[in-house]
C-alpha cells in the first residue's frame, strides 16, 4: 500500500487567487471540486516528484529571477545558488517531461513535445485574448496556459488529472508566483462548472473519448454566450465525411477510439450547437516535433511509425495528423 501524499496545491492562495479573479462567483464550486481531489491522493511516484520539487531553490534565496511566458522556450532564468548539477538533477526528479520547452534557473529542458510550434499554429486562429478567462482541457503540465497568459488573458485555468503534470507546473509557478494562472488535478467529466469562460482550448484530448459528441457538448457547456473553442485533435487526411474506428491501439498509443476527418469534426461540432466552424490548421506531426529527448527517455513517435513506410503507423494506419479547429457559441 502507497502511503498518502496530499497534491501541491495551496488551497489557500488558491481561494484567494480565484476570488480576486473573473471566476469569483464559481470559486466556491471549483475549490470544493480541488479539494475533493488533493486531500487524499495516492501515487507511487509523488513521494519523488515532491522531493524534487521541495530540491529547487526558494524565490526569495534567488537575488534576479528573469521570467519570460512570450518565447519558445518559456523561463524563469536565474543564477543556481548551488550549482546548476544539483539543479538539474532536481529537475529530473521530475521527468518524464512530455510538454514543453522549458527553461529554470540555467537548465533548459528538452521536452518530449516541441509544444511552441504547436502554439504558432493555433495562436493566428484564436480571437485576442485579451482581458479574456480562459480554461485549457489536458493542458498536460501548462506550458500553453503561460503562453496564453503572455498573449493577454486576464485569467487562466489549466486542468488535467495527472499529478506529475501538477507537480512541473509548480516548478514554474514557485518562480513566476502569477496568481491568474492555475492548474488542477480535474478531469473535465467531473468538471461541474458552466457559462463561465471567455475561450475553451482542448488539445489532444477527444481522441481519447469514446463519445466525441459528449465531450463537445461538455466544452460548450464552460463557455459563455459567444464565447470560442479552440478545439486540435488527431484527424484522418481526406475530404470525406467519416470516422474511421480505431481498434487496439495507435501509434501506440491506447485509447484512441476514433480518427474522424476534418469534415466530420465540423459536423460534430455544428451538431452539438456550435457556429462558424472551421478548420484552420491540418499538420502531420513530424520526429522533430515529438521525440525522445534526455528529459523523456522512452519511445516516441519515430518507433510508433512503420520503420518500411514512415506514412503509416506500426499498427497500419495513416500516421499522426492532427486538425486545428476554431467556433463559436
Amino acid at each position: 500500500m502507497t502511503d498518502a501524499v496530499a497534491l501541491p496545491v495551496n488551497l489557500t492562495a488558491l481561494e484567494q487567487s480565484l476570488f480576486d479573479s473573473s471566476l469569483s462567483d464559481v470559486a466556491q464550486e471549483i475549490l470544493q471540486l480541488t479539494r475533493n481531489q488533493v486531500n487524499v491522493f495516492r501515487h507511487g511516484d509523488l513521494a519523488r516528484w515532491m522531493a524534487g520539487l521541495d530540491a529547487l531553490p526558494p524565490l526569495d534565496a534567488l537575488s534576479d529571477v528573469n521570467i519570460q511566458l512570450d518565447q519558445s522556450i518559456v523561463s524563469a532564468c536565474f543564477s543556481p545558488p548551488n550549482g546548476s548539477q544539483i539543479l538539474s538533477d532536481a529537475l529530473q526528479q521530475l521527468a518524464p517531461w512530455r510538454k514543453g520547452p522549458y527553461c529554470i534557473g540555467d537548465v533548459e529542458i528538452e521536452t518530449e513535445w516541441r509544444s511552441d510550434w504547436k502554439w504558432d499554429r493555433i495562436q493566428g486562429s484564436l480571437s485576442s485574448l485579451s482581458g479574456r478567462t480562459v480554461l485549457d482541457v489536458g493542458c498536460g503540465n501548462g506550458y500553453h496556459c503561460w503562453r496564453l497568459k503572455a498573449a493577454g488573458a486576464e485569467t487562466v485555468l489549466g486542468i488535467d488529472p495527472s499529478p506529475l503534470f501538477l507537480v512541473q507546473f509548480m516548478a514554474m509557478q514557485r518562480y513566476v508566483q502569477d496568481a491568474s494562472v492555475n492548474l488542477l488535478p480535474l478531469k473535465l467529466e467531473a468538471f461541474t462548472i458552466e457559462d463561465s469562460f471567455d475561450t475553451v482550448l482542448s488539445m489532444g484530448v477527444m481522441s481519447h473519448r469514446r463519445d466525441p459528441k459528449t465531450h463537445l457538448q461538455q466544452l460548450k457547456r464552460c463557455l459563455k454566450d459567444g464565447g470560442e473553442l479552440l478545439l486540435e485533435t488527431l484527424i484522418l487526411p481526406g475530404d470525406t465525411d467519416e470516422s474511421l474506428t480505431v481498434g487496439g491501439r495507435y501509434a501506440r498509443m491506447r485509447n484512441v477510439w476514433s480518427l474522424p476527418t476534418a469534415k466530420r469534426v465540423e459536423a460534430w461540432l455544428t451538431e452539438v450547437g456550435f457556429r462558424n466552424v472551421r478548420c484552420t490548421d491540418a499538420n502531420t506531426t513530424s520526429t522533430d516535433e515529438q521525440r525522445t529527448t534526455p528529459w523523456m527517455t522512452f519511445e516516441s513517435l519515430a518507433e510508433a511509425l512503420d520503420p518500411d513506410n514512415p506514412q503509416l503507423t506500426i499498427e497500419g494506419h495513416p500516421r499522426p495528423c492532427r486538425g486545428v479547429f476554431v467556433a463559436q457559441l
